[in-house]
């Protein structure tokens, strides 16, 4: 995470911009109570950015983007990704996304810390190396 707070300072110094705040969260991009995402979403209405900056898209959220997007874009606030688009393949995403839905819900059916939740995201994401190397 520090890397790529650092990156991405760098990057909007190149750039010229100047950097308002710098927001992370450290939670899944499925979590809709994120302190930064919601403070961010409070400058945004409030006029205080004119651009986020963020190193994936993933970053800001793992679905709905676009919405998110258009929701900036109605307050005049455009949203720049530094790297464009991680590399990597249809199943690779697909299996992270899965990871990612697993991880969430067994959180909240377990609690986030939970050695329940824990067994449960570990034997899925081993099921999902079992399947991928049946292909």
């Amino acid at each position: 995470m520090e890397r790529q707070v650092e990156y991405l300072t760098q990057y909007c110094a190149s750039k010229g911009y100047r950097v308002v705040d710098v927001l992370s969260d450290v939670a899944s991009g499925l979590k809709t109570e994120r302190r930064g995402l919601l403070k961010l979403f409070n400058q945004v209405v409030n006029r205080q950015v004119d651009v986020v900056v963020v190193t994936y898209r993933d970053r800001l959220t793992r679905f709905g983007f676009e919405y998110l997007e258009y929701f900036f874009k109605q307050y005049g606030v455009r949203v720049e990704v530094a790297f464009g688009e991680e590399l990597k393949g249809a199943y690779r995403e697909l299996v992270e996304d899965l990871i990612e839905i697993v991880t969430s819900f067994a959180g909240r059916l377990y609690g986030l810390k939970s050695r329940r939740k824990r067994k449960l995201v570990e034997g899925f994401k081993k099921l999902l190396e079992e399947v991928e190397e049946c292909e």
